[in-house]
């Protein structure tokens, strides 16, 4: 552990307490049960307030019950974001494992370009401030009661007709789907 003590700019007789982190994948995964214990610490110590509040007899005051709702908030948001915390991964102490689950139905990847199939029940065109380029959020329908929606680079209102089933195919550029190519079934 490093502590490095600089002169303050603006007091001559305060200092700046500044300690370097070492960067690194094993660092996240060390801090956070720290995170987590500091977390839990910092929510049980407002319902020590309350316990205060409740032994000296004061809870019944104005004062006294705002106090309370409070520190309740207080521990309450603290204790929530343990708990979520903890149940992300099941261990909070284990490193993040990035999952990656495939579907039967959707779009389908292949590098830069996606490929999707469907039948166009909606298309709202969406006319954006001078520089920006325009929009249109196209729905796609399956045929069954599951749809998808896509937002698109430009007017695609002539290029994809409400009714038609198609498969189109769109690349990723700079962000934004851009429509390639349409094949009407």
């Amino acid at each position: 552990m490093c502590l490095i003590l600089i002169p303050h700019p603006a007091e001559l007789n305060d200092f700046l307490l500044v300690c370097p982190r070492k960067a690194g994948p094993h660092r996240a995964s060390s801090e956070k049960p720290m995170i987590l214990v500091t977390s839990l610490l910092l929510a049980l110590l407002p319902l020590l307030g309350i316990a205060y509040i409740f032994l000296f007899g004061s809870l019944t005051s104005v004062d006294g019950l705002f106090m309370s709702l409070i520190l309740l908030s207080i521990s309450a948001i603290l204790g929530l974001n343990v708990l979520i915390e903890l149940r992300k991964g099941k261990s909070a102490f284990s490193p993040k494992r990035i999952v990656l689950a495939t579907r039967s139905t959707g779009p389908v990847s292949n590098g830069s370009r996606l490929k999707t199939r469907g039948t166009v029940k909606d298309v709202v065109f969406f006319e954006s401030n001078v520089g920006q380029p325009n929009k249109s959020i196209v729905t796609l329908s399956d045929g069954g009661s599951s749809s998808q929606t896509l937002a698109l680079e430009g007017d695609m209102r002539n290029a994809l007709p409400i009714g038609q089933t198609l498969e189109i195919t769109l690349r990723k550029e700079a962000g934004k789907n851009v429509l390639v190519d349409v094949n009407y079934a």
